[in-house]
């Protein structure tokens, strides 16, 4: 049996479904509805640990990243945040486990910050390709004449090289991609194509992809985010690629299209999703490959009044994760008990994602698992028997989320949210029965519920709530870009997510 994993950046949950929030559009995604309806999705999947590289370390190993507990040197990494750092050399990768198994192991991606040289995400690949150019992977230079034009259709007012740093190097890279196929989310799914067409048949195989699409910047071809919202006749305005900015100045058409490039994005990364089905399809492997479609957050969309996530906004529309399996026991024409197009209710979180996949492999034996950490109850648990519908399998009790300075802990009725050193004061609760969106904090009147919230979360700290966790971040630094221009990330950046 072979693997294929795809890990989409910042792909809310209820865009995927179709249960979109008010004033978000039901959002087409084809291959993503087919793939569902030929498998089995996660309707409660969390993140363990936020954001972009805590919830990597997790679907690399299997083990939790949150709490933080490893304080390693990150002076000169950017963004260096609480939990932002390398696999710690005492856990195994996946990859690491397949390869010893004898499976030919391939990663590529454009998710810039697992290829740093000091964060090892590459250990365990047989091949691994590093597709360049998203976002502010510092790649290529040039003067800021060459695109100014296109900066300044993307800003209010003109380009100011300090405040919009990663906009001017971002578009720097653009400029090398002159077909759609050469924008960076395609590239990576096109060689993962052209991996498997060189590959499949050399015996079993482990191909993981990770495309930075759909997050920041909103930046399809155009075509694909037409299809939501264009500007009316009269009332062009800026398309804010970058969206933060959109939230605070922009006008109600400026936000309209803001959520059309997001939304374009996902339709764009879908479509060529499907040539990667395709492949397998037409190289027989349908039959013999698990794939896995999974993300690492959402983001929010004027939700709750802004654009982008943040520690402090533990909301599902930030922390919920897409988790759908194709297997080729619940494909089309299975038999198999779980049956196929299934949506599974149970709580599951983004470290189980490793041990169900050696378990469907029929590897499980071979992960260390709860072994390699002094807490067995911060290892993954494999989803299989949710996944082939047995009699009597169940997900967790509750899940808890940790970014940053601040946790949540969820389960089928609640979301406590709390400053864990620092929680006076700071604790949050709300009803999801009653309050779906997560408006209402209702801490105040449910003591009872705050008190439970609290004790679940520091059994799985291991310590009493205002205590400090041991790792910490070591001196600030900032992105090449920002330096270069003489900046630094603003208030507003950090806390929608732009870093």
């Amino acid at each position: 049996m072979n693997l294929v994993v795809l890990v989409l950046d910042t792909l809310r949950y209820d865009c995927v479904h179709h249960q979109p929030a008010p004033g978000i559009a039901r959002v087409q995604t084809p291959t993503l509805d087919a793939l569902r309806r030929d498998g089995v999705s996660f309707a409660n999947c969390y993140g363990e640990a936020e954001p972009t590289i805590p919830v990597r370390r997790a679907l690399w190993t299997g083990l939790r990243s949150f709490p933080w507990r490893f304080d390693y040197d990150t002076t000169g990494l950017w963004p260096n945040a609480r939990g932002w750092h390398k696999i710690p050399p005492q856990h195994t990768t996946l990859a690491e486990l397949l390869l010893g198994a004898g499976y030919k192991t391939c990663l590529i991606g454009d998710v810039y910050h697992i290829f740093k040289p000091t964060q090892n995400f590459t250990r365990g690949f047989f091949n691994f390709e590093f597709v360049r150019g998203q976002e502010t992977d510092n790649w290529k230079g040039g003067a800021l004449d060459l695109i100014r034009a296109t900066a300044e259709r993307c800003v209010r007012g003109p380009l100011d090289p300090a405040q919009h740093a990663s906009l001017v190097q971002y578009l720097l890279n653009k400029r090398h991609f002159s077909r759609e196929a050469d924008l960076t989310g395609a590239a990576v799914i096109q060689r993962g194509m052209a991996w498997l067409e060189e590959n499949h048949d050399d015996g079993p195989f482990l191909l993981w992809l990770e495309s930075f699409d759909p997050h920041e910047p909103w930046d399809p071809p155009r075509e694909y985010a037409d299809r939501y919202y264009d500007f009316p006749r009269g009332k062009e305005g800026v398309e804010f690629i970058y969206p933060p900015e959109a939230a605070r100045i922009g006008t109600d058409e400026e936000k309209e299209r803001t959520k059309a490039l997001y939304y374009g994005e996902i339709t764009f990364m879908d479509a060529v999703l499907g040539r990667l089905m395709n492949t397998l399809a037409d190289l027989g492997r349908l039959d013999d490959t698990v794939v896995m479609i999974t993300s690492d957050h959402g983001t929010e969309l004027l939700d709750h009044g802004r654009f982008g996530k943040s520690a402090d906004h533990l909301y599902a529309h930030n922390t919920q994760l897409n988790w759908i399996v194709r297997h080729p026991g619940t494909g089309a024409g299975s038999e198999a008990p779980g049956g196929r197009g299934r949506t599974i209710d149970a709580l599951v979180q983004n470290h189980d994602i490793v041990p169900t996949a050696l378990d469907l492999l029929g590897l499980l034996d071979r992960w260390p698992g709860a072994t390699a950490v002094d807490r067995p109850e911060w290892a993954g648990r494999s989803a299989r028997p949710l996944i082939e519908g047995k009699e009597g399998a169940q997900g967790r009790d509750f899940v808890v989320t940790g970014w940053g300075d601040m946790a949540s802990v969820r389960d089928g009725d609640w979301n406590y949210v709390v400053r864990y050193e620092e929680p006076e004061g700071s604790e949050r609760l709300y009803d999801l029965r009653a309050d779906p969106l997560e408006a209402q904090d209702v801490a105040a009147t449910h003591p009872d519920v705050v008190r439970q919230g609290r004790s679940r979360l520091q059994a799985v700290l291991g310590q009493e709530l205002g205590t400090p966790l041991p790792d910490g971040p070591r001196g600030e630094t900032v992105a090449p870009c920002r330096a270069y221009y003489g900046s630094r990330p603003s208030r507003t950046e950090e806390a929608s997510g732009f870093v």
